[in-house]
């Protein structure tokens, strides 16, 4: 049987919000037995504590956002993504602003802390779902689809298809939660080239950075985009250049990293259905929005169908 874990102590980690560019401060503490994973900002006079559940999502525009109104807390997908790949049931979150940093673009750096600390050994038995029959779920303004498969444990394999661009189809698999360390949590954001000035004129990305994204280029840049993009980075122009379609300001870890990191954002994003999940999840074109409407229809799902110990 499978028990509950927490971490063995508290940490912090400190860095810009992706978003809002504001150096927040994130501590991780344990917490007991059938608590769960919860978040709340230390910022507020009138401190929120947040279940992390799909049903409480407010936003999915480039990421994932908990809460409504004054007490959000944005971009949460890759430490969800982290917890769910250590298999942490319960923990408190507490910020001192209101988005998680962005760090490293991946789901690394939470790993690489809660291996730091260590998980502590429950008493409790953990709370987990088996789904027992094959499910199909559609989400059709972007076009995603979900298929589920009954299995003993939680798996992936992820797909998605950029057609007319350098990324174009790519799959990746996970088999098992064991893989997700070394295969998956390394994985980081992408954005294409010609989405970075329309997201900072929306006031997005100014924590962003050409260090911590893999910037695709789908043609060749003129002096004047390079000038700009120089400009918003403070970067020398003279040492950008396009490899295989990638700005050099970072390598790929892989060659399909961008499908591996919509695997790692889905993880993060299917933890808020609030239980460890038993299936095997056959992905196409997943993103925020979509994995969201997908974990409140499992959510449905579990609450007509439940099962006993």
């Amino acid at each position: 049987m499978d028990y509950q874990h927490t971490i063995n102590k508290e940490f912090r980690v400190t860095g810009p919000g992706l978003h809002t560019g504001r150096t927040v401060t994130v501590t991780l503490k344990p917490a007991p037995e059938d608590f769960g994973i919860a978040f709340r900002r230390t910022d507020r006079n009138n401190i929120v504590t947040q279940l992390a559940k799909a049903d409480l999502v407010g936003e999915t525009s480039r990421g994932t956002t908990l809460g409504s109104g004054r007490h959000t807390i944005a971009t949460i997908e890759h430490l969800m993504s982290a917890l769910h790949g250590m298999q942490v049931d319960n923990v408190i979150v507490e910020l001192d602003g209101g988005e998680v940093p962005i760090l490293d673009g991946s789901a690394r750096p939470w790993l690489l802390q809660l291996f730091r600390v260590g998980l502590l050994q429950q008493q409790a038995l953990r709370k987990s779902y088996t789904i027992p029959e094959l499910l199909h779920f559609e989400f059709a303004p972007t076009g995603s689809v979900f298929d589920v498969e009954p299995c003993d444990h939680f798996a992936v394999h992820c797909e998605i298809d950029f057609p007319n661009s350098v990324i174009g189809h790519q799959e990746a698999d996970m088999n098992d939660l064991s893989e997700y360390a070394a295969s998956i949590a390394p994985c980081r954001t992408f954005v294409f080239l010609h989405e970075i000035e329309p997201l900072l004129h929306l006031n997005l990305i100014k924590g962003g950075s050409l260090d911590n994204a893999l910037v695709f280029v789908n043609k060749e840049l003129t002096s004047r985009q390079l000038k700009r993009l120089g400009k918003t980075f403070n970067k020398d122009v003279n040492q950008f250049k396009v490899h295989d379609g990638v700005l050099n300001t970072t390598d790929p870890y892989f060659p399909n990293e961008p499908a591996r990191h919509k695997l790692l954002d889905f993880v993060g994003d299917v933890r808020l259905v609030n239980i460890m999940l038993n299936a095997k999840f056959n992905i196409y074109k997943p993103g925020h929005k979509a994995n969201n409407a997908f974990a409140r229809f499992l959510m449905d799902y579990i609450n007509n169908n439940p099962q006993t110990e």
